[in-house]
């Protein structure tokens, strides 16, 4: 093999805080390589200072034999760099075909758009993935697994020497991804690199020939897959020694028994549409409820019908013996709280300061006679900046220059801050690092010991295992059953997902 990219002590700062200090990484040809590191290591600026969003500060990048200066996307697109960034880069109001040709789209008589050809080009290219859909239909009326396939559709298509993939399975079902690894194999036996980017590190292992670490904006090692294991990845990430990570184990914020206290929200036979069809359950104070099941299960139906978004076609929902909220409005001031699955669409607004996010549900409890009491809105962020450990310059700092679990830590403190009775968390840990979710957690774990509620929704079985007190387990829109903790393994939680027949446990 010979080298395609090297990137060597690269150096990135912003407002004087280092975001990478003499990080590298060096990439083969037809090799798939893993990056990996907890969220503020430098993942994403490395990416971003390789493909020209941000301009490095010092360091240099050899790419395809010669030395890489660029300034733009754009730039990167047309030197050979296809990235498929975690946060999906789409226009969800467009067409498939206009979403995977924009920027490509052939042409006729050197100036109208060929569409025929173009359905026809866009077509092929998905039926790569396996993916057969109505190419002229708006792309947002696809499920975001069939929107993350056809992001990778369109950067594939490129003729690309280096494929960039950040967290590319997050959120895609069992079936998806082994069609992913399919086209990933694909690219290799091409001759085509892959970067990829993932915090589930049993994918490495399985679709990865080498693994670089980073820390603290720094690289710590590079590896072949096949010389390390898993316990020794993680300790490089944390910085720890992995005889120490052993013997401390990974089930410490684990649930316990199913408390019964009092009752904070039923809800009986309700539904909301196709996808949530008929779903029940009960949340006590004190305890955690999970919601387990598969991609389109119903399980955010079941969490924006909670939070009052959707409107009931059946059934009740009690909120402490009261009555339902008919929006998120007044869910907010009965107390709840929801941490949205979709961080950047539903959850940061990113031109807006750390500080405003945090407090964004909090405004109406820090004004007075309209206005806002900004030196205890300021002690109230500065808490629990510390309290969850978020690294960013200041409070003012815009939000969208943080890392996605940082940016996830600042919306979790939003609802921690306003102290609602019940907190729903849909996928509160994706695409969070190994040592930022033990810490999101235990955070979790800590305020339903003083007497709040959570109910959690996660596709990571473990989590759900190790995390929830009981779980309801949904199948098509339906809860089936569920089962209690202690005992709950992943074994019997995908035998009851297995099966649509009634189950406990």
């Amino acid at each position: 093999m010979t080298t395609l990219l090297e990137m060597n002590a690269i150096r990135k700062a912003f407002n004087g805080v280092a975001a990478l200090s003499g990080a590298s990484i060096a990439i083969e040809r037809g090799e798939v390589h893993a990056l990996i590191g907890q969220n503020g290591a430098g993942k994403s600026t490395m990416i971003k200072v390789l493909t020209g969003v941000y301009h490095r500060d010092g360091g240099t990048i050899l790419f395809n034999g010669a030395e890489s200066v660029l300034t733009t996307p754009r730039e990167a697109q047309a030197t050979g760099i296809a990235t498929i960034y975690q946060e999906l880069n789409l226009v969800p109001l467009r067409s498939v075909t206009e979403n995977v040709m924009l920027g490509y789209e052939p042409k006729r008589l050197g100036t109208f758009i060929n569409w025929r050809e173009a359905h026809r080009r866009t077509r092929e290219i998905l039926m790569r993935f396996g993916i057969d859909i109505d190419v002229k239909m708006p792309l947002g009326s696809y499920s975001t697994a069939i929107q993350q396939l056809v992001a990778i559709a369109r950067a594939v298509s490129l003729d690309a020497k280096l494929v960039i993939m950040d967290e590319p399975t997050s959120s895609l079902d069992a079936s998806e991804v082994k069609v992913l690894f399919g086209v990933v194999r694909g690219l290799r036996d091409a001759g085509v690199s892959v970067l990829y980017v993932s915090h589930f590190l049993d994918e490495l292992f399985e679709i990865c020939d080498r693994v670089t670490t980073m820390r603290d904006g720094q690289t710590v090692g590079c590896v072949k897959l096949a010389e390390t294991t898993k316990l020794e990845l993680i300790a490089g990430m944390l910085g720890r020694d992995p005889d120490e990570i052993a013997q401390a184990g990974m089930t410490e914020f684990g649930g316990g028994a199913a408390k019964q206290g009092e009752v904070l929200l039923t809800a009986q036979d309700i539904a909301t549409g196709p996808r949530l069809s008929k779903f029940d359950m009960t949340l006590h104070r004190g305890e955690i409820v999970g919601l387990g099941g598969l991609l389109g299960a119903g399980r955010t139906e079941a969490a924006r019908a909670l939070f009052g978004v959707d409107a009931l076609t059946r059934g009740k929902i009690t909120l402490k013996g009261a009555g339902a909220p008919n929006s998120p409005a007044e869910a907010i001031r009965a107390g709840l709280g929801f941490l949205t699955e979709d961080r950047k669409a539903e959850g940061i607004i990113p031109g807006m300061s750390v500080r405003e996010n945090l407090t964004l549900a909090l405004l109406p409890k820090l004004t007075r006679n309209g206005q806002i009491d900004r030196a205890r809105e300021r002690q109230l962020v500065q808490k629990y900046i510390d309290a969850l450990g978020i690294k960013t310059a200041d409070m003012e700092q815009p939000i969208r220059e943080l890392s996605g679990g940082n940016q996830q830590k600042v919306l979790l403190a939003r609802w921690l801050a306003n102290e609602p009775d019940i907190l729903i968390l849909d996928e509160p840990t994706r695409g969070v690092d190994v040592g930022a979710k033990r810490e999101i957690q235990m955070i979790i774990r800590d305020y339903v010991d003083r007497g709040f509620g959570v109910v959690l929704i996660s596709s990571e079985f473990e989590e759900l295992v190790e995390g929830a007190d009981r779980i309801v387990v949904l199948n098509e829109g339906r809860s089936i059953g569920e089962l209690k903790n202690p005992g709950i393994t992943e074994h019997k939680l995908v035998q009851a997902l297995a099966h649509t027949d009634e189950v406990t446990a």
